[in-house]
């Protein structure tokens, strides 16, 4: 196991406490699902099925769907493949008018960061399918926490995959909860809904991931010499370059030199 840097591990410490201590009111944690993004020689991107944003302050979620919009468009689960460019375009409507009228928000999530899955990649399927995204979200809005984790707990804290060792070691609940491949089943099985609950499930899981994290709670392999060696060895070479060793030296042997005299 490679033990944490000590510099990523304070970054990691400080963007958490950052993020509990300071603003929690501001911070919301997304997710989505869509189509597999791989197998794809034809390089067409992904749709989308489901974005969920929880408010990390409240837990109250907001959330578009595919199999939603088309309820409340009159279309029947059936003919959702037949409307599905239509509806998506629809959900992403919906999606870009939320984050649009809540600017200054920052964004928890889980290895959204590229064009194959990521806010990107929302960005861009969103020009596919006609639309013009009216706002995007600033670079230093969005805080992976996934990274945040290796920050802090260093690159091998738990096995692969990770979210689910994670869960597993923590004993939090998988109930609705789908891996990448699972999802992807889902999608060529049409179980929209079934991608709407586990997107829902996974915004609550990165809270809960996040805050057991900030409370120094989170179970992971790495052992406590592990997680803190980093500062031990920051102690010890600010006591050599302070030239502070033959002051230490000196306080020790004179804690020696007291010591019979209190015996």
């Amino acid at each position: 196991m490679t033990a944490p840097n000590p510099r990523k591990q304070s970054d990691g410490l400080t963007r958490l406490s950052e993020i509990f201590a300071k603003d929690t009111a501001n911070f919301w944690v997304i997710h989505y699902s869509c189509e597999s993004f791989y197998d794809r020689p034809n390089g067409a991107s992904a749709r989308i099925t489901s974005i969920a944003i929880r408010s990390l302050e409240s837990g109250q979620t907001i959330s578009f769907s595919i199999h939603q919009v088309a309820e409340e468009s009159g279309i029947k689960f059936d003919d959702i493949d037949k409307k599905y460019d239509e509806l998506e375009r629809r959900m992403l409507d919906a999606y870009y008018a939320h984050i649009g009228s809540h600017r200054g928000m920052k964004y928890l999530h889980w290895n959204m960061r590229d064009m194959n899955f990521g806010f990107s990649a929302i960005d861009h399927r969103y020009r596919v399918l006609g639309g013009v995204p009216p706002f995007l979200i600033e670079d230093n809005k969005k805080f992976d926490l996934s990274r945040i984790l290796i920050d802090i707990y260093g690159v091998g804290y738990i096995g692969h995959p990770r979210l689910e060792k994670l869960l597993e070691k923590n004993a939090i609940t998988a109930r609705d909860f789908m891996t990448g491949k699972q999802e992807a089943d889902a999608f060529e099985n049409r179980n929209y809904v079934g991608l709407h609950q586990s997107t829902l499930r996974k915004v609550d899981v990165f809270a809960n991931i996040a805050e057991r994290a900030y409370n120094k709670q989170l179970k992971t392999n790495t052992s406590w010499l592990e997680m803190h060696g980093g500062r031990v060895r920051t102690f010890w070479n600010w006591v050599i370059d302070h030239k502070g060793l033959s002051f230490m030296i000196g306080l020790a042997g004179l804690i020696l030199s007291i010591v019979p005299f209190l015996l």
